[in-house]
């Protein structure tokens, strides 16, 4: 049987960059994903903040062009008009960028099994220190041994459930179409509807980005039907903007985390990582910048306790310290999702043409902050561990 020090599951961004990293560590690591093409059933928009393109290496014929503007509407269409100075935001071309970290990850030396479900896990027969994945291919079932456990594989994590931490119970649903050659005209520009119908706790958008349009909704699934808001989105949307002159290339839908980071995320065996550790902005759902900063202390932290066998460096991995530096934007995902009237809603956009919420407004979209870094300096042992490599 194949053995590995790191066992990763999902080849999303976050499995993809701490797979990396610890295999440029000099660890052996595995990456194992169902998928037999990463390209395929992309999930999210791939919208990366200002932030994370300052701090990560992203190739640029991965990105699309940047976005300084957004355009936020009211549910009976009163807009508020918002530019930065900086360029703020640029949409992955997120089947090119997996497949581009994949290669990343091949030649760092991390084995890869695609087109392989994880099943189960459980201690190994003959060594304790030890973990077997049970894994199934179409035409096989067969099993790896690893040291260490990660889980990466999104907001219904089986890694969690089996590994005995935290899981995910809260998120929205989010569903859109993607088109190219659609001559929108203009700068790029994000357009964003707060409507509590149409969008329940979340938000309908267009992003427009000079190369691409996404049109799409998000929402609390037991509050809409998302197929059904998004066609009524679409037919709305195309009285407003030329999209049947150009071409849908991908649907797009997947579950996104909410409740906030989940407060138990490692043990002896494992660590939850990405989507799968709630690791995304309980109010603006955002989730690429999180994954990529928690991958980096991720591959820290596991590869510290894979040298040590000290259990007080998985402290330094701290799913509650991570919880309170989010406690506003909770409070604020709450409120929104008080919100079921468009009245209310309505009468609440007033405030973006006060100054204080023009202020606000901008935060929420412009703010140079994003998914605090762990401070794993404050580990004495992690400290320790590290020196002692």
């Amino acid at each position: 049987m194949q053995e590995f020090d790191v066992a990763v599951v999902g080849a999303g961004l976050a499995g993809l960059e701490v797979a990396r990293d610890l295999a440029s560590r000099g660890r052996r690591v595995a990456i194992i994903d169902r998928k037999s093409n990463l390209a395929d059933g992309v999930h999210t928009t791939g919208i990366f903040v200002r932030r994370t393109l300052e701090s990560f290496d992203l190739p640029d014929d991965c990105l699309g062009p940047a976005v300084r503007h957004v355009t936020l509407y009211s549910p009976y269409g009163r807009s508020l008009n918002l530019e930065s100075r900086f360029e703020e935001f640029r949409v992955g071309k997120m089947g090119h960028l997996y497949n581009t970290w994949l290669d990343r990850a091949r030649t760092a030396g991390v084995s890869v099994f695609l087109d392989t479900a994880f099943q189960s896990l459980n201690s190994a027969s003959d060594d304790e220190s030890l973990t077997t994945l049970n894994l199934m291919t179409a035409s096989d079932h067969w099993s790896l041994n690893t040291r260490f456990v990660i889980g990466a594989d999104g907001a219904t994590s089986r890694v969690a459930s089996q590994l005995g931490l935290s899981e995910n119970k809260e998120w929205i649903v989010g569903v859109e179409h993607v088109f190219t050659d659609v001559p929108m005209g203009g700068e790029p520009r994000f357009h964003v509807w707060l409507d509590p119908v149409l969008a329940p706790g979340y938000i309908a958008w267009l992003v427009h980005d000079g190369e691409e349009v996404h049109v799409g909704v998000g929402g609390y699934a037991n509050r809409f039907h998302p197929r059904e808001a998004l066609d009524e989105f679409l037919v709305k949307m195309r009285k407003q903007f030329p999209l049947d002159k150009g071409q849908l290339v991908d649907r797009r839908g997947g579950r996104i985390p909410v409740g906030g980071v989940l407060p138990q995320l490692i043990n002896k065996r494992g660590l939850l990582l990405g989507d799968a550790a709630g690791a995304v902005s309980p109010l603006t759902a955002g989730g690429l910048d999180p994954c990529l900063r928690q991958s980096q202390a991720a591959a820290v932290v596991a590869d510290a306790w894979l040298h040590s066998g000290d259990a007080e460096v998985l402290k330094a991995y701290d799913g509650g310290w991570m919880r309170k530096k989010f406690w506003i934007r909770n409070g604020l995902r709450r409120m929104l999702a008080m919100i079921r009237s468009r009245w209310l809603m309505e009468c609440g956009f007033y405030l973006f043409n006060t100054w204080p919420g023009r202020w606000f407004a901008h935060r929420v979209f412009f703010s140079p902050g994003s998914f605090p870094d762990l401070p794993l300096e404050r580990s004495a042992s992690l400290q320790a561990a590290i020196s002692s490599q």
